[in-house]
């Protein structure tokens, strides 16, 4: 749970690195792990068909020996009766000094378990070894016995080696001469077979942790280089970031002293000097009023429509700013007042159309498209020389879409952003106004005129149930 709780809390970059390795470690932990079983499975059924070679080997050479010792007393054996004691002690004899190699020799037992012939282990002779196993409780006498009795055999078991006297694998071929019931055999030793497949297991194991190294040095180095990789980039973007959140700063410094800026202008333009003008009118009527002058009246009514006019400025500077109307009504009554007040203030021909939208616009639409339209009407006012515009604004499956048109000159065609000089948000704004909301903004423009598309989506759109409230207002 701790666990848990400390991953919620890394930050980004951190999970972007443990989504980006996560992966990459558990496809090289599985790739060792099949790779080494593989390797395994492949370097066994190897050393098997090795082992089983050699062994093969060792056994036809065995078969060839015997083969030879049987051909150097066949004529012997072919002649003699089974009570033939000079034969037999002649035969024992030859097979005694058949000696081979460091350890190969030729060996004889009757039927009973009595050992007739061992040259090179000579303490043998003349014992009965019935019943005798080696080391790891494997029959000898008795299975060589068996397997001359049935016409011969192989038979591997643990002996002991008369160069060295130390213990080692035996493998060992049998035949039997039914009329004097003897077992006649020769062994080979195979310890130099079992130490070839040692070497060749250590040979593969060796090369198993090589490949599992050479796995673990490549994800690592995959790693670290995820790892400097997203390094490089977690800097660049944030770096990026400062530097656009730095500008965003800036313009955002730059939009409010562009609308001090305009207020103070208008102020100045238009109430002060409206003011100015109702003090006028004010002091020519006191002074008339003092002189008994029967105009004083005319006066007194120019000043009240200066003051007039000074009331309906402040109340369009007001507007501007922020319309209450958008707040008590919605936002189709607010972009009617607005383009009819650009109607009459332009002369531009006006034309709004909307449908009552099914659920109400929350705040950040209504502010976004609102001023997204104030931003277009300045921009037909001050450039595109349009006769007519035009606003629609519907409500749909999707969201809402307002939609703004004019039969102007289209857009600047060396492709400037901002069309609106040094006044106004400008279409980037529009775009980022926008943008936030996580809408689209399409702007078509040509020479007959230009449109512009703004689109919300539907989660900005409040459910019906908080519609109690403002039931006789807008839907929009």
């Amino acid at each position: 749970m701790r666990a848990l709780r400390d991953l919620i809390r890394l930050n980004y970059g951190q999970k972007l690195f443990l989504v980006a390795t996560l992966p990459l470690v558990v496809a090289a932990v599985l790739i060792s792990v099949i790779v080494t079983l593989e390797s395994r499975q492949l370097a066994e059924r190897e050393i098997r068909n090795l082992e089983d070679q050699l062994i093969a080997a060792k056994r036809a050479e065995l078969k060839n020996y015997l083969s030879i010792a049987r051909t150097s007393f066949f004529n012997i054996y072919g002649r003699a009766a089974p009570d033939d004691e000079e034969a037999k002690l002649q035969i024992s004899q030859i097979l005694a000094a058949m000696l081979y190699g460091q350890d190969g020799y030729f060996f004889v037992y009757d039927y009973d378990g009595n050992n007739l012939v061992s040259p090179r282990q000579t303490d043998l002779i003349n014992r009965n070894w019935s019943g005798l196993t080696d080391d790891n409780g494997t029959p000898v006498t008795d299975e060589l016995i068996r397997l001359a009795r049935t016409g011969g055999g192989y038979h591997s078991y643990d002996w002991r080696k008369p160069s060295t006297g130390e213990t080692a694998r035996m493998v060992t071929y049998v035949v039997g001469l039914q009329d004097w019931r003897w077992a006649i055999g020769t062994g080979v030793f195979i310890d130099d077979v079992l130490a070839t497949v040692s070497a060749a297991r250590a040979g593969v194991e060796a090369r198993i942790q090589r490949t599992f190294l050479w796995i673990g040095g490549i994800t690592l180095a995959a790693l670290l280089l995820v790892f400097v990789s997203g390094l490089f980039i977690n800097i660049r973007e944030r770096r990026l970031a400062d530097a656009k959140l730095k500008k965003l700063t800036q313009r955002v410094f730059d939009a409010q002293e562009e609308e001090r800026g305009r207020v103070a202008r208008e102020l100045h333009d238009g109430i002060s000097q409206i003011l100015v003008g109702v003090r006028y009118a004010l002091d020519t009527t006191r002074r008339r009023l003092e002189a008994g002058d029967t105009r004083a009246a005319d006066n007194l009514d120019k000043g009240i429509a200066y003051l007039s006019g000074a009331i309906q400025e402040v109340r369009r500077i007001s507007r501007d700013l922020r319309p209450g109307v958008l707040d008590d009504l919605g936002l189709g009554p607010a972009l009617k007042a607005l383009i009819e007040d650009f109607g009459q203030r332009t002369g531009i021909e006006t034309e709004f159309d909307t449908v009552v939208f099914r659920n109400r616009l929350d705040g950040d639409a209504k502010i976004a498209l609102y001023r997204v339209a104030q931003e277009a009407l300045t921009n037909v006012e001050r450039h595109a020389g349009a006769t007519r515009v035009s606003i629609d604004v519907r409500g749909h499956a999707s969201g809402a879409t307002m939609r703004i048109s004019d039969n102007g000159r289209g857009l600047d065609p060396s492709g400037r952003t901002d069309t609106s000089g040094n006044g106004g948000l400008g279409l980037r704004n529009m775009q980022e106004r926008i943008e936030q909301l996580d809408g689209t903004l399409r702007i078509l423009s040509s020479k007959s005129g230009t449109v512009i598309e703004a689109s919300v989506p539907l989660t900005h759109l409040l459910p019906p149930q908080e519609r109690s409230d403002t039931s006789t207002k807008a839907s929009a």
